[in-house]
């Protein structure tokens, strides 16, 4: 597999803000045909950018369909240049995670865990580079970080999947980066007899959206609807290739072919900063980020709990219900463009309608579709492990 299977292309994927305008406008629902992302979604992911998890995707990769690829994004609206001081993932004293719940009872079931490390060979520069870079190995790379996989089973049993692999460096330019695509592939490496791959590195920040949205939705003045705001900008990305079976509750996805997914990122509780610059930390891991469906905290969960939204587990979303039954963006949407809201609990309709059509997309999935048997409702990106990939792409779950 190359680099390119791994990375979800610009292009593909569809203007997230605008469909979930769309959606909450519209008084009934349908599958989403893509995800996207929650940039600066919460007050301290805005200023933490390297705990600030982008987007997560999962899909059945089209040239092993036996095989399901998941990949978390961080760090957004990186400008490319960026130096000094590129963009590395947060090192020791902090986890990023992917989460798979496989029986729908929103707990994780298995988690695979990436831990980075930090190296400098000339603390003495400040560079990043001080020549050409050719290979993730090449002594002109002044900082380079390395990175450690583990599996947590079911019972919690740690299984160490590959230790001290290179991160690729962010692209500095063509000077100093003559082939960044020999360097991406470098960065590829499989374990499990090769039926399964990692990569943790740079990429394009894979979708389109135009996050003039948030002025007031164009302020009735559409003129300028279709900039991509973040044309040209970068992101951090892991990504796992893992067999269906690996992910499938009894290792059977014939017979379990529905999983739910979301990302996460831990610190330690404690961080001193030193006299001298440095800093130590200490204490319990906390849960300090969170994505599953895309811009849920962003537009549906209100900003005086985003912050616990980002540290809570999917089992506690039900005190969250609220916000999903009656969203804010709908009646947004009514007061500036005239649209009228759908009905929800608090409304003076006869009956009152509750929004189920957004409890099955963003927190149960839909019958038939991508939703578990015996499903406990909670905020998870679910893939039908069962569905093809659709041709000439990635399925989407």
């Amino acid at each position: 597999m190359t680099s390119r299977n791994y990375l979800v292309r610009r292009g593909v994927i569809l203007g997230a803000a605008l469909l979930l305008v769309g959606m909450l406008a519209a008084s009934a629902l349908v599958p989403l045909p893509g995800n996207a992302s929650s940039h600066r979604e919460a007050p301290l992911t805005a200023a933490d950018p390297q705990i600030d998890n982008t987007d997560v995707y999962a899909f059945v990769n089209p040239n092993a369909p036996n095989r399901v690829v998941l990949i978390s994004n961080w760090i957004p609206n990186q400008e490319p240049a960026g130096g000094p001081n590129f963009y590395s993932f947060a090192p020791r004293g902090t986890r990023y995670e992917i989460k798979i719940d496989n029986d729908g009872d929103a707990v994780a079931d298995i988690k695979y865990r990436w831990v980075f490390t930090n190296h400098y060979r000339n603390p003495g520069s400040f560079l990043y580079n001080n020549g050409p870079v050719t290979s993730l190995t090449d002594p002109n790379l002044l900082f380079y970080q390395t990175y450690n996989l583990s599996r947590i089973g079911p019972n919690g049993n740690i299984t160490k999947i590959l230790r001290n692999r290179r991160v690729v460096p962010s692209r500095v330019g063509d000077a100093s980066m003559p082939d960044y695509e020999a360097l991406r592939d470098e960065g590829i490496y499989s374990f499990n007899d090769g039926t399964s791959k990692t990569f943790a590195g740079q990429a394009d920040d894979p979708f389109f959206l135009d996050l003039r949205v948030f002025d007031l939705i164009y302020g009735t003045d559409g003129s300028e609807i279709g900039d991509d705001t973040l044309a040209g900008f970068n992101v951090n990305t892991f990504a796992l290739q893992v067999p269906k079976r690996d992910l499938a509750l009894g290792r059977s996805p014939a017979d379990n072919p529905i999983v739910g997914i979301w990302s996460t990122a831990s610190r330690q509780r404690l961080t001193v900063q030193e006299d001298d610059g440095n800093q130590s930390t200490a204490g319990k891991f906390v849960q300090v980020s969170r994505l599953g469906n895309p811009l849920v905290n962003e537009v549906v969960i209100p900003v005086g709990d985003k912050d616990l939204w980002n540290s809570s587990k999917p089992s506690e979303d039900g005190q969250f219900l609220e916000y999903v039954l009656e969203p804010e963006l709908a009646e947004v949407i009514e007061a500036i463009y005239g649209v009228p809201a759908p009905d929800t609990c608090g409304s003076d309709a006869n009956p009152p309608r509750c929004r189920n059509d957004l409890v099955e997309v963003f927190l149960t999935g839909v019958d038939g579709v991508n939703q578990p048997p015996g499903v406990t409702p909670s905020e998870q990106l679910r893939l039908n492990m069962s569905i093809p990939p659709c041709e000439g792409g990635a399925a989407r779950p």
